[in-house]
C-alpha cells in the first residue's frame, strides 16, 4: 500500500501540489548532483526529459508530458551498453516520473546508490547532501522521505 503522504490530494491522499513539485525538484536536483560526480554526456532525449521535469515543477508542463519524457528516458536506457550510464538514465526517468506518482522521487536515490556502488564511489556523503537538499526544499516531508529511505534500505 502506498503511503498517503505521497499521493496527491486530488487523488485522495495528503500530498499538496507545492510539496509534490518540491519532491520532483529534489529528485531532479539529486539526479543532477549525481551527474556532477559521474559526468556523462547527456543525450538530447535525457536533456529533454530533465527540461520537462523542471517545467512541470513550475506548472509549465503537464503530467502527461512528464510521463512521456520519463518513458522516453527509460526506453533510451534500454539501448545503452554502459551499465553506469544506464543507471543514470533510469535516475532521470524516475525523477521525471515523480510528476505522476510522488514516490518515484525515491528512484534517483535507489539508482544513484547502485551507480555509486558500481563506480566504487562513497555513497554516504551523497545521502547527506540529498537529505540537506530535501530539507531545504520540502521540510514538511523531510521525515516522511527519510523514513521511506530507511524502510527501502537506502540509508545505513
Amino acid at each position: 500500500m502506498r503511503n498517503p503522504q505521497f499521493i496527491a490530494v486530488h487523488r485522495g491522499g495528503l500530498l499538496k501540489k507545492e510539496d509534490h513539485s518540491a519532491l520532483l525538484l529534489w529528485a531532479l536536483d539529486c539526479t543532477n548532483h549525481l551527474l556532477e560526480r559521474c559526468p556523462f554526456s547527456l543525450d538530447p532525449i535525457l536533456e529533454q526529459a530533465l527540461e520537462v521535469g523542471y517545467r512541470w515543477t513550475k506548472g509549465d508542463a503537464t503530467t502527461g508530458e512528464a510521463m512521456q519524457a520519463s518513458r522516453a528516458a527509460h526506453r533510451f536506457a534500454r539501448t545503452v551498453e554502459d551499465p553506469a550510464y544506464t543507471l543514470f538514465c533510469r535516475c532521470i526517468g524516475q525523477a521525471v516520473a515523480t510528476a505522476h506518482m510522488a514516490d518515484h522521487c525515491m528512484g534517483p536515490i535507489w539508482y544513484g546508490q547502485k551507480l555509486f556502488d558500481l563506480c566504487g564511489l562513497p555513497y554516504q556523503q551523497e545521502v547527506q547532501w540529498q537529505a540537506k537538499r530535501l530539507y531545504e526544499l520540502c521540510p514538511s516531508l523531510y521525515t516522511v522521505v527519510q523514513e521511506e529511505m530507511r524502510v527501502r534500505h537506502l540509508v545505513k
